[in-house]
């Protein structure tokens, strides 16, 4: 079935009417949720501030739990708090009544989400948390529900409209939840100075991971090196190139630091011009650009791409340690 060819039994600007609305009542809730912040921080004591001084402060670790929805909210703001500087991990509450609990250590911090917080599947943590006196904060919107008295802070989310039209669907209470999740989220990477070097180093991956990975993770190293004694002859340096295939082969002198580079470019320019029997050192490109280490494979990339150079050698002490093709830095830019 291909999509144009499907009939529409309504009008879009009925469709487009409810995309609206949706978003109207959603800002709406949100707005409740900024005036609640507002009307309850008004001094050092406020929920949201002694919240965050217990995650801030907590030597152990932060242990969301949730059912049904709110748990879907909990496991987003548990990856986000994770990947920002504060380890965190989420249980959920069936789970926990059947041994998971075990995995809590004593000064990790619960909390725990409900939008009524009477969820009868959170009582089990809320008495363990009592009985081994865990710090509880609950995410509810019944500051006096079984979840709001138990806890030691309550983070209170707005009475606001949801969004489904039968007002019974969790739409406007899961995006204000999710929101306060980013609030603790920003606040702490703030509180604890988390850069964008501590950000890049929790995310390996893709171009978060590409921007502080090091050309010392991607080099060509040892015998996958193309390099030969500067005394070698044209033949060698064209084998040599063709049998390392990174586009380049060095020459070092007698103590092992690199002299000179000759490119597949070089190589070619050499066959239509100069003497293939004329000594390495005249053919070869002395002080070709080096790189160290520690240079980031995004500098790595830019350089060779504003100096129209294919391949690079990593030097350390004048001696060629690694080198690096600009299809590799490309690879990991993907």
């Amino acid at each position: 079935m291909k999509i144009d060819d499907l009939e529409s039994n309504t009008d879009s600007n009925l469709d487009l009417n409810s995309a609206l609305k949706t978003i109207d009542l959603e800002i709406e809730g949100l707005k409740l949720l900024k005036e609640s912040l507002q009307a309850s921080t008004k001094d050092l004591t406020s929920p949201l501030t002694k919240a965050l001084d217990l995650l801030e402060n907590t030597k152990g670790r932060v242990v969301f739990t949730g059912i049904g929805k709110s748990g879907i909210i909990a496991k987003k703001i548990v990856s986000s708090l994770a990947s920002t500087g504060t380890p965190s991990f989420f249980i959920h509450p069936s789970e926990a009544s059947h041994g998971d609990l075990g995995m809590l250590k004593d000064e990790d911090i619960i909390v725990a989400m409900s939008n009524s917080g009477e969820s009868q599947e959170l009582i089990d943590i809320l008495e363990y948390a009592k009985t081994f006196k865990h710090h509880l904060i609950a995410i509810t919107k019944n500051k006096d529900s079984s979840l709001g008295k138990a806890a030691d802070v309550v983070l209170s989310l707005p009475s606001s409209k949801e969004a489904c039209p039968l007002n019974l669907a969790p739409t406007s209470s899961t995006t204000a939840a999710l929101v306060l999740g980013d609030i603790l989220t920003v606040r702490l990477m703030e509180r604890k100075r988390i850069d964008s070097f501590e950000f890049n180093k929790r995310h390996p991956g893709g171009k978060l991971g590409f921007a502080f990975l090091k050309v010392s993770s991607i080099m060509h190293t040892k015998d996958s090196l193309p390099l030969l004694p500067q005394s070698a002859i044209f033949k060698d340096a064209l084998l040599e190139m063709t049998l390392k295939r990174l586009g380049c082969v060095g020459f070092i002198d007698t103590k092992g630091c690199l002299v000179g580079i000759l490119t597949d470019g070089d190589l070619r320019r050499i066959l239509n011009r100069d003497s293939v029997d004329k000594d390495i050192t005249e053919l070869m490109t002395k002080d070709p650009i080096t790189l160290d280490k520690d240079t980031l494979v995004a500098k790595a990339l830019e350089l060779m791409e504003t100096k129209h150079i294919s391949s690079a050698f990593i030097l350390e002490d004048k001696k060629p340690i690694g080198v690096v093709h600009i299809y590799d830095c490309l690879k990991f830019q993907a």
